[in-house]
């Protein structure tokens, strides 16, 4: 069988953690996480891709949770598609009972993954474009302290990608620079893993 992958480059390093020696994933497509912001837009940007993608393969792994748009998406699909299970990329790496009770133990928590603790204070700056302004006297800065106000809480998600801690450090990074207090858990791939499963089985039965 031939499969793609169509997905967030925030879950990008978990994804690639469990196929990247499969021979079978032939074609990969990981798009910005910034599109995030604009909901409708992200949808009609996957479906494009996915669009592109499936004259190569049987079956595409369609690398993101609900993320407010995509409930249900698989059925607009004329291919074999799975998902991953979760409103959103935390939840499927923590399920969903754990991150209720994180948000319980702290409200104001921002939830940080590899892929969040790559990108950065810079990252995201730049991605949501928060330093237009700055010749016309607003610093990134001052957008980054509207955006992040209600958080006092960084925590680092060990999703088992992180073997040598770098992650980890650009994480407390992160917090430093924003003045968060942080912490640190374990995550599981298994949600990605349960993905790739059915999809394979699901172009397996079709072929």
């Amino acid at each position: 069988m031939k499969l793609g992958i169509v997905a967030c480059d925030i879950l990008k390093k978990e994804i690639e953690h469990l196929v990247a020696d499969d021979p079978d994933f032939v074609r990969k497509e990981y798009l910005e996480f910034s599109l995030h912001v604009y909901p409708e837009e992200m949808k009609s940007k996957i479906l494009e891709v996915i669009d592109d993608v499936k004259k190569d393969v049987d079956g595409i792994l369609v690398g993101y949770a609900v993320c407010q748009a995509l409930e249900n998406f698989t059925d607009e699909l004329d291919i074999p598609a799975a998902m991953i299970e979760g409103v959103d990329c935390i939840e499927a790496v923590i399920g969903p009972e754990e991150y209720k009770n994180e948000k319980k133990i702290c409200t104001g928590t921002w939830f940080s993954t590899p892929g969040w603790a790559e990108i950065g204070k810079e990252g995201i700056i730049k991605e949501l474009h928060l330093n237009e302004l700055e010749d016309q006297g607003y610093p990134a800065d001052f957008f980054m302290d509207i955006v992040f106000e209600a958080y006092s809480r960084c925590l680092y998600i060990d999703t088992g990608v992180d073997s040598s801690g770098c992650f980890q450090t650009l994480s407390e990074k992160f917090a430093d620079e924003l003045g968060f207090r942080h912490e640190c858990r374990k995550g599981s791939v298994a949600n990605i893993e349960k993905a790739v499963s059915e999809l394979k089985k699901l172009v397996s039965e079709k072929t």
